[in-house]
């Protein structure tokens, strides 16, 4: 973990924090494209990554892009990873070995060609140690349209939101299976990009069968939102994410593709993965 807070010197290769100029009126990038991919018809697809677990991280993020993904979520290693389950935390721990840092991460983003948009899924002490506007400036410096911070409650959204709209960094939001209707609402309501639907309780983890709730929390979500929702968590197959797919805009499959990775399949693999799924939600 690298720099200090807003009120500390940055460290490391961090931008200069100075606040973003551009203007909030807009949507991101990420909504733009992702709204406009259903608009056209088409399922979304956006596959997860951890960023740093090997060397061939780079290359997989352009494999999995050129191979039907809309948007690709890339993971910031962290050492108490709440939201995920044991195969991404092995990721994480295989990235940490490795010295992965924060900046690293975006720094190689910033350099792979992928021609779509890019999230970063991280946990918000990362995010408060390197300072709202700094963490912000470099994820859009980076090519950045979107963030997932899961840990951040939207009681206390405000100061980063602050920092990361003007950027054009766009903050994706997530909703559960248990999440009442008046905070699903309100969820909705300040979700940028997409709208998250966690499709079962628990951490991240391939599931045999799709949990019944998957589909259950879109619907609800989708009561909701103008933006499009896609569902997350248990969706392993290229089966269960049509199935999904039959009530949610799209889909974010991570564990399965990460599985994929340290089992030492490479690009290739994903790819091939990625491209099963793209052509199962085409097919319908």
């Amino acid at each position: 973990m690298t720099g200090r807070s807003e009120d500390g010197p940055p460290t490391g290769r961090w931008h200069d924090g100075s606040p973003p100029e551009q203007s909030t009126a807009q949507p991101s990038l990420l909504e733009e494209v992702l709204t406009a991919r259903k608009d056209q018809g088409h399922k979304l697809l956006v596959p997860y990554l951890t960023g740093g677990m090997d060397d061939q991280w780079p290359l997989a993020l352009e494999a999995v892009a050129a191979a039907g993904a809309d948007a690709v979520e890339i993971g910031m290693p962290f050492s108490d990873p709440m939201i995920d389950g044991q195969t991404i935390q092995e990721a994480s721990r295989r990235a940490l070995d490795r010295a992965t840092t924060p900046e690293g991460v975006l720094a190689e983003m910033g350099r792979s060609r992928v021609g779509i948009p890019t999230v970063v899924m991280t946990y918000y002490n990362l995010v408060f140690r390197a300072g709202h506007h700094r963490m912000a400036a470099n994820m859009a410096a980076s090519g950045v349209s979107g963030a997932i911070i899961p840990d951040l409650p939207l009681e206390e959204l405000d100061p980063w939101s602050e920092a990361a709209t003007p950027s054009g960094v766009a903050t994706v939001l997530l909703v559960a299976p248990s999440t009442p209707e008046e905070r699903m609402e309100a969820v909705c309501r300040r979700s940028r990009g997409f709208v998250y639907a966690v499709g079962r309780m628990g951490v991240t983890g391939e599931q045999a069968e799709l949990a019944h709730t998957a589909q259950e929390v879109a619907a609800r979500a989708l009561r909701f939102s103008d933006i499009p929702v896609c569902v997350g968590v248990g969706v392993s197959t290229a089966e269960q994410a049509v199935a999904v797919c039959e009530v949610a805009d799209g889909v974010v499959v991570g564990s399965a593709l990460v599985r994929r990775l340290l089992d030492g399949g490479g690009p290739e693999a994903a790819a091939e993965f990625v491209s099963q799924l793209r052509r199962a939600l085409d097919r319908g």
